[in-house]
């Protein structure tokens, strides 16, 4: 269905062609209002009851979701052109750029998995008791309060909520679902006169809680303690912060909806194979602790993840897939944005990748400042930590000249540090670029002063997971590499080398490669490599007994690298009965060297002959000697009735 777009241009301060912002076939824009919040807020209303609309005004959308329900109508869609495109120094150019903001709006939301996760309001505060006990007080009527005292302050008389003293060893868990431990903990005798008396103090003290508020002042109790849901901190001399952690508690009750933010894949993990380390990628990165090593793979505690998507981004074997919004609906959104953009007339777009903060920056530029440039095109996300190399090389392919990614306080860098490295060694230089800028003029400075590059004039669409779509768009960035494209120690892509005169084709390394990506050859004593395949994990180089295998970080576009190739390979020895193929000739000579004549097993010429045999013939040759030890005793008789029947006469 055709939808409506209402346009305004804000009281005459920002451009804007209807033509060419209507050029999508699945809108239809009205006639260019000027006040349609105040004055002409009937328009809105018309469309509203009409159904379909959308407004073109982001600032102003509580009025316009209050005048739908006034009207017990759905509320309407928004897109935001005016601190996007319209209010900026080149805004009479930014038609193809409101164009693509239009088109990408019409696109339809991704659905995110979500859990339940009930709070009760069972809620510890710890900390001194000078700070927590008033606290705890205020608390006691709207939450089942647990005080913590962790100074020698007297436990108060007042039962209304329980204190007791001790410290915290150990937190952990998340909002519904915390488990402490507390060493020291002495607990009140409710009885007799002054004041309580104390249990003897215990250590390794177990309980849980729903909501948790440190007040202790020293280091967090647990690992990134800003993304860790129901944990609430802050110093106990901000009588301010403590009494905003009053409020927040409160709000913690009831039943509310976490979401799923990563999808593990547990057999396409790397993390290890029989007991030897290999990928360690998102142990590394996460910043919560929510990942944690669970045999040859690793687990994911859905309810501490904060969703940073980090873990995503670096997973070399795709195990771990983020789903906040899945990178399908991601790739959608540049690709319909690139496209739009040069349907509308424009040429080398550029994208800037920005979070919740970044939006706020941009929105301050627009109002005060220079603006965004006409052809500088922004792409909001929840969490820009997650944007990977595969990402980024998809938005080039895409048609994009370059990808700013703008950094905010909150952004968890490390990741992107990484993946930006690796998808420039990939795209080349100059195309890619973290901007650390806070200051509204100072970011659109930086952008208006950037160098100008020019988009691919053969764009892609590069699909399936994000080593596919980093493959397809490394071959798309670079159509005329012949040779393997070097990449940084670590990179998820490259070759594996084999030493061939220290390799004895033990084969070790293909029962525990994890991807396939090394093989055998079940007719051949062959060494079989498909580099495509390869994570770069190194398990292979650990369990070799020889040392023989190095690793080689690299991305190979050509058509090679999807096939198999031999790494080493030895004549196979014929066995000396059967004539049959079996082991490896100069393997099974070394053993003759080491064992003929002097090993108890064969000691003569006709043991030491079965080390030369295969399988089927070892076997027969050992069931047709005299001490065969497969041999049993002679066969009783077979009786039958009549035996029976004869014996029971004869008597």
């Amino acid at each position: 269905m055709v939808k409506s777009l209402i346009l305004c241009d804000c009281m005459g301060s920002q451009p804007i062609d209807a033509d060419q912002v209507g050029g999508n076939a699945q809108v239809k824009c009205s006639r260019v209002q000027t006040a349609l919040c105040t004055s002409q807020l009937e328009v809105a209303s018309r469309a509203i009851e009409a159904g379909d609309a959308i407004i073109a005004c982001q600032q102003e959308h509580a009025v316009f979701e209050n005048l739908a329900a006034d009207r017990g109508k759905e509320p309407p869609g928004f897109v935001d052109l005016r601190d996007r495109a319209g209010w900026s120094e080149q805004g009479a150019q930014a038609g193809p750029k409101m164009a693509a903001l239009v088109a990408e709006s019409l696109l339809p939301a991704s659905f995110t998995r979500s859990m339940d996760v009930t709070s009760h309001g069972v809620c510890l505060i710890a900390g001194p008791g000078g700070v927590i006990l008033p606290l705890a007080e205020r608390l006691a009527a709207d939450l089942a309060v647990t005080a913590l005292i962790t100074d020698d302050s007297d436990l108060p008389p007042d039962r209304s909520f329980d204190a007791v003293r001790g410290r915290v060893r150990r937190l952990t868990g998340a909002l519904g679902g915390f488990e402490v431990i507390i060493d020291g903990l002495q607990q009140p005798i409710p009885g007799g006169r002054g004041a309580f008396q104390l249990t003897e103090p215990r250590d390794g003290a177990r309980s849980a809680c729903d909501v948790v508020i440190d007040l202790t002042g020293g280091t967090a109790m647990v690992p990134a303690p800003d993304k860790r849901e129901g944990y609430l901190r802050a110093h106990p001399r901000d009588p301010v912060t403590v009494a905003h952690l009053a409020f927040t508690a409160i709000q913690l009750v009831g039943t509310f909806e976490k979401p799923l933010y990563v999808q593990l894949e547990e057999t396409l993990c790397a993390h290890s194979r029989a007991g030897q380390a290999g990928c360690s990628r998102c142990l590394d990165i996460c910043p919560t602790g929510a990942i944690t090593p669970d045999g040859d793979h690793v687990a994911i505690d859905p309810m501490i993840c904060a969703g940073c998507g980090a873990c995503a981004a670096l997973c070399p074997s795709t195990a771990i897939t983020y789903e906040d919004p899945p990178v399908r609906h991601l790739l959608a959104r540049m690709e319909t944005l690139a496209r739009s953009y040069r349907d509308a007339g424009g040429q080398d777009p550029r994208l800037l990748v920005h979070d919740g903060q970044g939006a706020e920056v941009i929105r301050l530029a627009a109002r005060f400042g220079r603006g965004l440039p006409a052809d500088v095109i922004p792409l909001e996300l929840d969490v820009i930590s997650g944007f990977g190399h595969a990402e980024m090389l998809a938005a080039l392919t895409h048609g994009f000249a370059d990808v700013t990614v703008l950094l905010s306080p909150t952004t968890e860098r490390a990741a992107l540090e990484r993946e930006l490295t690796l998808a420039t060694e990939i795209a080349g230089p100059g195309r890619l670029s973290l901007l650390d800028e806070r200051d509204p003029d100072q970011m659109s400075d930086a952008l208006y002063q950037s160098e100008k590059m020019s988009g691919l004039s053969e764009t892609a669409l590069p699909m399936g997971n994000r080593r596919q779509i980093a493959r397809l768009a490394a071959q798309t960035l670079n159509p005329d590499a012949k040779a393997p494209i070097p990449l940084s120690p670590g990179a998820p892509y490259g070759a594996v080398l084999v030493d061939t005169d220290a390799c004895t084709l033990c084969l070790s390394c293909v029962s525990l490669c994890p991807s396939g990506a090394l093989m055998d050859n079940p007719d051949l004593p062959q060494l079989r490599f498909q580099e495509d395949a390869c994570l770069q994990c190194g398990i292979c180089a650990t369990i070799c007994p020889e040392s023989a295998i190095s690793l080689r970080p690299q991305l190979d576009t050509s058509d090679a690298a999807m096939t198999q190739k031999v790494l080493n390979e030895e004549a196979p020895f014929a066995c000396i009965e059967c004539g049959s193929l079996f082991g490896v000739k100069s393997t099974v000579e070394r053993i003759m060297e080491k064992l003929a004549g002097t090993h108890p097993m064969f000691a003569d010429s006709q043991q030491a002959r079965m080390i030369q045999m295969c399988d089927n013939c070892r076997i027969q040759v050992q069931f047709g000697r005299d001490d065969n030890p497969f041999q049993g005793g002679k066969k009783p008789q077979v009786r039958t009735t009549d035996d029976y029947l004869s014996s029971r006469r004869d008597h």
